[in-house]
Formats: structure tokens, C-alpha cells, sequence
């Protein structure tokens, strides 16, 4: 396989660097924040799940199915990362079959935030700019096809990369093999792909998003009565705009670790302090703190989730659904 495709030996990603890790005190505390941070929060967006799903007009209103999609995606995510952040750290050798299943759950719904993101901002333009029309527009059954598709574009590039593995290799399955991305590639072509898409999403998420945001401003000025509700969905639409820049960061991941992998100079020592803190801030708090954010922003969300977080008579329950 040494033609111009490359071959598996020509792709070097900092992802193949597996360095051993001592666990000393500050290793110890490192590895507890990266477990524990992801738990926590996978815990608040359960509390926020379980919210979500007391109150029946939440399973009938569509930006409140594609909130909860959201969340559940984000926890998936964050504990298949978690696991397989602590399989890279105890140089754990697993079976493709496993790492397959991690990695596509992981890519899956790695995907899923943006391309929901943007389902969410088209779902407010048609209720601001085609108010009589929503109703027949944005149902419940069109959010679940809708949900359908954006799960079939988020495994579309993972699943030609298992398809082709498989072809290439019939036992490609039965391998033991460190767990990561990158090692499941097979070709140069696949790593090139892979970008590919990731710039595909973004663009085209981008675009919607700049789009909806801009003609949401638009009917507010010309439709003076729509002004109060449409300034609603502007500031959700724009914070969509700003959840998406988290996204990106999190798409970033594997670029910083290579720069930092050249500025550590293959100490590895220096470059495990590097990569914790590129996986902590870059990958893991963006997917922890977008669907908090915009959980609590939301009347109809925030009085519901913080009654079931605390437990508490003060704060009582409210649906207020616009």
C-alpha cells in the first residue's frame, strides 16, 4: 500500500505518541480532574435531561427535542473521552473491535453539536421570519427526521473508514492495538478526508448560522410587533454563533497537540503537562459548558433545572415555552 495514497507508517500524529506515565502526586491530581470534571458535568446534564423530560410539552416543542439531543450527545461524549483518555494514559491494548465502537460513538457524537446547532438556528428562523407556518414546519416528527439526518452525515466519514478497513484487512477487527483515531486510519487519504469533512461541517454550519442570525435582525427591524420575540431568538441565534467557536476549538484538538508536540521538543514529560492542558481546556470544558450555558439562559429550562438540582421549595418550577 505504498503508493500515492501513503501508507499507515507515513501519518505521524501526535496520537501515535504513547509515552509512559508515572503516576506521581501531580499526575495522580491530573488524572482525577480529567475524570472527575467530565463526571460532574455528565451528571448536570443528566439533572437537565431529567428536567427536560417532566413536562410533556418539552417532548412536543422541537428546539426543546433538539436541546436534549444536544445533551445527551455532549454526555455520551463525554464519557466515551474520559475512557478513552484513561486507556492512552495506562497504555492499555484493546481489541479494533472495541476501539472502533469508542471511536465511532466518539466521532458521532463529536459531530453532532454543530450540525444540531445548526437544526436549532434554522428551527428560530422559520419561528421568527414564517411565524403562521411554524406550527406545520417545525414538528415533532420533522425534528426526529431531522435528528435521523444529522446522525447519518456525523458516522458518514467514520463509517467509509471502517468499510474500507474491513475490505483492506477481513480481520482488521481482531487486532490489539493502542486506542485513537488516527490509528484506525489505514491510508494518507483518510487523514485527508477526515479534514475534509471537518472543514465541510464548519463552513456549512457557519453559513447557516450567519444566515439566520442576520435574517432574524432583519424581520425584527421591519416587523415592529415581532420586535420582543425575535430579540429572543437573536440572542439564542448568536449564542449558537458562539457556541459553534467552542466547536471549533474542540475541531483544533489534533492540530495544538502536534504544535505542542514540536514545542516540547519530544520531552516527553514537558508534553504530557502540554497535552492534559490542550485536552482539558480545548476539548473537554468547550462540551462541558455549551449546553449549561444555554440550559440556563432558557426560562422554561432554568426554573425546572434548578429546582431538580437542588431540591429546593424556593425555586419552583415554570414552563414558559415562546
Amino acid at each position: 500500500m505504498a503508493g500515492a495514497n501513503g501508507t499507515i507508517e507515513d501519518l505521524y500524529f501526535t496520537h501515535q505518541q504513547f509515552f509512559k506515565v508515572d503516576f506521581d502526586a501531580i499526575n495522580s491530581i491530573k488524572t482525577a480532574v480529567a475524570a472527575l470534571i467530565p463526571l460532574f458535568f455528565i451528571y448536570v446534564n443528566c439533572v437537565m435531561l431529567f428536567a427536560l423530560g417532566s413536562k410533556p410539552i418539552f417532548h412536543e416543542t422541537p428546539r426543546y427535542i433538539l436541546f436534549g439531543h444536544m445533551l445527551m450527545s455532549d454526555s455520551v461524549l463525554l464519557l466515551v473521552t474520559t475512557i478513552m483518555y484513561a486507556m492512552s494514559l495506562s497504555l492499555l491494548q484493546i481489541t479494533k473491535a472495541i476501539c472502533t465502537l469508542l471511536v465511532f460513538v466518539s466521532h458521532c457524537t463529536f459531530r453532532n453539536a454543530p450540525l444540531t446547532l445548526a437544526v436549532m438556528s434554522l428551527e428560530r428562523y422559520v419561528a421568527i421570519c414564517f411565524p403562521l407556518r411554524h406550527c406545520n414546519i417545525a414538528t415533532p416528527k420533522r425534528t426526529c427526521i431531522a435528528l435521523g439526518i444529522i446522525w447519518f452525515f456525523s458516522s458518514l466519514s467514520m463509517g467509509i473508514d471502517i468499510i474500507y478497513a474491513l475490505i483492506v484487512n477481513p480481520n482488521y477487527l481482531t487486532e490489539i492495538s493502542y486506542c485513537s483515531l488516527e490509528r484506525l486510519f489505514i491510508a494518507k487519504w483518510q487523514t485527508d478526508k477526515y479534514e475534509g469533512f471537518i472543514v465541510l461541517y464548519f463552513v456549512s454550519v457557519a453559513i447557516i448560522i450567519i444566515f439566520t442570525y442576520i435574517s432574524i435582525m432583519v424581520t425584527a427591524r421591519s416587523v415592529s410587533s415581532k420586535k420582543d420575540s425575535a430579540r429572543k431568538a437573536h440572542r439564542t441565534v448568536l449564542l449558537h454563533l458562539i457556541q459553534l467557536g467552542l466547536c471549533l476549538t474542540s475541531f483544533l484538538y489534533s492540530t495544538i497537540e502536534r504544535t505542542l508536540y514540536m514545542l516540547s521538543k519530544g520531552n516527553s514529560s514537558i508534553f504530557n503537562h502540554l497535552r492534559f492542558l490542550n485536552y482539558l481546556l480545548v476539548l473537554l470544558l468547550p462540551r462541558c459548558l455549551s449546553p449549561l450555558i444555554y440550559g440556563l439562559r432558557d426560562d422554561a429550562v432554568s426554573p425546572l433545572f434548578k429546582y431538580f438540582l437542588y431540591r429546593s421549595g424556593k425555586v419552583r418550577p415554570s414552563v414558559n415555552v415562546h
